[in-house]
């Protein structure tokens, strides 16, 4: 028999790898499925691409990709008595270099378990167990001995990424203990920032020696800024620079521009107090069971009892749509956000979508926790002869989901709790992106709003729209309810702070949800508003109306704000908000009769002194270049470099950089997009034409084999390794932003379609049964309605601040109030509508 094995291994020994440095070993989950080494019919490793598949997914790997050789891995779960009774040697074999530590969570229990590898071989499933492979033959034994031993004791590939975001080593910066900090009087106030240069107002860093704010880099996803942090360093070669709104208890983001990294500066209370920024009375936080919390929790002892229904027997339900998802540490923000999208039937679609998951990763991946959530396979009642009590489901687990939609992303990609609406609004983001030339499930939270200008002076007025998917109300603690009870609350606490007592028991506010929108729809001022009637700058009024009403409307209750003496802290307050909601008033009416528009000029540009003298200079030097040999062109290599890491051919982004003037990459970036359809746009910087590849660029096959096994044909794997100089993560990415254009429509109907429509030409290419009637199909996508809304969803938090704490959520389903916590799914008994962050509506019919 084993020589008969023997013959049988010999023809495919060369497909059999060895994993390398730098190979991803997927053995704790498999790709498609939530199916583990615990799952019923174990988890199969593929040999030469180390994908891990269950049983329902492994078949079709083989039939798609011929790959023969498999490593079958189980873990048997063993009863507490069991475990304890066992000898020592077979306790040890529980912990065999199988290594499927990261099926661990923050969930539930340990358990011991007994594991058990064999090498299966397809079609025939002919199962080898691992410590008998010695019987086959000496040469087949050794080659996959070592093959198996190395598959067998690699770190998992989800362990690996977890311990890298946890452990990532970040150096105390030389120039921290040495600092030197100008005493030039500046002062930060604790909001209301802007960049000194260009005016923005997100990703805003303070250099810790002038007091300088300023906007950092720009990213590829249009976030960012224009870099003038930077310039500033280039400057004056001030060194280190913070950033603003990540500023905590226990620190905050530093970066050094000279050891260009990130760094740690123990005396950073110190250089913040330089500039009145007090961190020391700052009650700092410790983690608890997986939640990041505070020590300082008696202010919100009743805000977690209440938000999860503790002291309540809640009944645990199972089945379809009932399945929890598994805390991984910090990772509740994104578990909430993803059970409210997913229980939304647009998001629902995605998992009937005739795409081919094993070639769109982005959308594979969040179909796959969308099965998960919907089947009901994972979420499965207990059995005749198990207690209600004691059981509990097994839940989703969210890691390749994380690790996809966070990478790239210095918080995400973190294991620090995040905010649950920045969350949300990175995930439409992405689905944005991802989902040229098919159903877009984020059309039916975008909607218009209106905005209307009107000069002061004038009385002119100007109409424009913007894109929005979310509603932010302020919440006005002037109209609270009980105001009188807070004041008397505020001043016992003064008191009890001058005189050194314990504090008196917090009195939360309570507002009337009308007021919040009342807050919402009042004129707001315009700072800086440069009237075009007047050709001056003005005081300036801005109303906003919805110019459009989304099909779900996202309501974020903006609970959290700074103190003025700088301590980042949450409101303590309970909004009345209704089940159901009417916004008809609030829609847009446009240019009224009787209204006069504002001209449409540009304010004049002002340019600082030095800028005047550098253009006379390059006036001159223009004027010398007339009747002189022009040099080369000078590109900035770094921007080139940043945009070639997504995936652009090496010499148009050198095109796109020297065409916009070495402006930055964002200029570059929308110059390759509007680029794209030509097939040489203009001549080149250099002697190769745009995209091609130099010569002996041939890509390994090995790699070429790797991209195909995910599914990938062949000709675009090579074609995509050949654009990113053999580097595979990078071919990955061009992929993504490649996908090949439908060949035919009888392709399309297959189950693994490819994708068929160009990612950056056909952004726009959307159903028109998505779009409002009315409007024009090249504008914003939009399904306008009726404004009238009731209240399905909400998500809660617990804790000072959005960067600790934990997020419950609560959906109505079947006409009963559910609560999702964690991995936990009951019945809710008092759902708090009233402490809520974020609510989710969906129109009501017309009828």
């Amino acid at each position: 028999m084993a020589t008969d094995l023997g013959e049988l291994l010999v023809p495919y020994m060369p497909t059999i790898r060895v994993p390398r440095t730098g190979d991803r070993v997927f053995k704790s989950e498999c790709a498609f499925s939530f199916d583990s080494p615990e799952s019923e019919g174990g988890l199969y490793v593929c040999m030469n691409t180390f994908l891990g598949f269950g049983r329902e997914h492994v078949e079709r790997h083989y039939r798609k990709t011929g790959q023969k050789h498999k490593i079958k891995t189980t873990k048997t779960k063993l009863d507490a008595n069991v475990s304890h009774c066992l000898p020592v040697a077979d306790r040890m074999f529980t912990s065999s270099p199988v290594d499927l530590e990261l099926n661990r969570d923050f969930n539930g229990e340990d358990y011991e378990y007994e594991d058990e590898a064999k090498l299966v071989i397809f079609p025939d499933h002919f199962e080898i167990p691992l410590p008998n492979i010695e019987e086959l033959p000496a040469l087949v034994s050794e080659s996959v001995t070592i093959a198996c031993d190395a598959v067998l004791n690699a770190p998992s590939a989800y362990k690996k990424q977890e311990l890298e975001s946890w452990e990532e080593e970040i150096q105390v910066s030389r120039h921290a203990r040495s600092l030197r900090q100008l005493d030039n009087g500046v002062r930060i106030p604790p909001s209301g920032w802007k960049c000194q240069k260009c005016e923005m107002r997100e990703n805003l860093w303070l250099n810790l020696t002038d007091g300088a704010v300023l906007c950092g880099k720009w990213f590829f996803d249009g976030s960012g800024g224009n870099g003038h942090a930077l310039e500033h360093y280039r400057a004056t070669n001030y060194p280190l620079a913070v950033k603003l709104d990540t500023i905590t208890p226990d620190g905050a983001d530093i970066y050094s521009f000279e050891e260009e990294e990130a760094v740690l500066d123990p005396h950073i209370s110190e250089h913040l107090s330089h500039f009145g920024i007090d961190m020391l009375q700052m009650q700092n936080r410790t983690t608890e069971n997986g939640h990041h919390t505070d020590n300082n929790s008696r202010q919100r002892v009743s805000e977690w009892e209440v938000i999860q229904e503790s002291g309540m027997k809640l009944k645990a339900v199972f089945g379809s749509g009932y399945t929890g998802i598994k805390n991984l540490g910090n990772s509740c923000y994104l578990g909430t956000v993803m059970q409210v999208l997913f229980s939304i039937p647009d998001f629902q679609r995605i998992l009937d979508c005739k795409f081919n998951i094993y070639a769109f990763l982005f959308l594979s991946d969040r179909a796959k926790l969308g099965h998960g959530l919907l089947s009901g396979q994972y979420s499965k009642p207990p059995m005749k002869s198990e207690l209600i009590e004691q059981h509990q489901q097994k839940g989703a687990s969210p890691r390749m989901l994380k690790a996809l939609v966070s990478r790239g992303h210095p918080e995400f990609s973190s294991n620090r709790q995040q905010d649950a609406h920045e969350f949300l609004l990175h995930m439409i983001n992405l689905v944005e992106r991802n989902s040229a030339g098919s159903e877009n499930p984020s059309d039916a939270f975008r909607f218009l709003v209106e905005e209307r200008i009107q000069c002061c002076q004038s009385r002119r007025v100007r109409y424009t729209q913007r894109v929005d998917y979310c509603i932010q109300l302020p919440a006005p603690i002037e109209a609270a309810t009980n105001r009188e009870e807070l004041l008397a609350y505020e001043a016992k606490r003064k008191d009890a702070e001058e005189n050194m007592r314990s504090p008196p028991e917090p009195v939360r506010a309570r507002i009337p949800f009308t007021a919040c929108l009342q807050a919402f729809t009042e004129p707001d001022n315009v700072p800086d508003f440069w009237s075009s009637a007047l050709q001056a700058k003005s005081a300036g009024i801005k109303t906003s109306r919805f110019a459009s009403f989304p099909e779900y409307l996202i309501l974020q209750i903006k609970k959290f704000t700074f103190g003025v003496d700088w301590v980042p802290k949450k409101l303590d307050l309970a909004i009345d908000v209704p089940d159901f909601l009417d916004l008809s008033r609030l829609r847009a009416t446009g240019l009224q009769a009787g209204e006069e528009e504002l001209p449409d000029l540009m304010p004049p540009i002002v340019l600082p002194e030095d800028t005047r003298v550098l253009n006379q200079q390059l006036l001159c030097c223009s004027y010398q270049c007339r009747f002189a040999v022009s040099p080369a062109p000078e590109i900035d290599e770094a921007a080139v470099m940043q945009l070639a890491e997504m995936g652009f051919p090496v010499e148009a982004c050198r095109k796109a950089v020297y065409y916009t003037g070495n402006m930055g990459p964002e200029m570059a970036f929308n110059w390759i997009i509007a680029h794209m359809e030509e097939p040489d746009p203009g001549p080149s910087t250099s002697d190769s034409p745009m995209g091609a590849t130099p010569l002996g660029n041939s890509p390994p096959e090995e790699s070429i084999a790797i991209l195909t096994s995910m599914g990938f044909p062949r000709a675009h794997s090579i074609h995509a390794l050949k654009a990113t100089n053999n580097n595979l993560e990078r071919a990955l990415d061009w992929i993504f932003t490649h996908p090949e254009e439908e060949e035919s429509d009888a392709i399309s109907d297959m189950a693994d379609t490819e994708p068929n429509d160009n990612a950056f030409s056909n952004a726009n290419s959307h159903s028109d049964s998505t779009l409002s009637p009315d409007r024009d199909t090249s504008g914003p996508r939009v399904k306008d309605g009726p404004g009238r809304y009731e209240l399905f969803a909400f998500i809660s938090h617990m804790g000072a601040s959005t960067m600790s704490g934990h997020y419950v959520c609560h959906i109505k389903k079947e006409g009963r109030w559910v609560i999702y916590n964690d991995h936990k799914v009951c019945l809710s008994e008092r759902p708090p509508k009233d402490l809520g962050y974020i609510y989710f509506y969906h129109r009501l019919s017309s009828s």
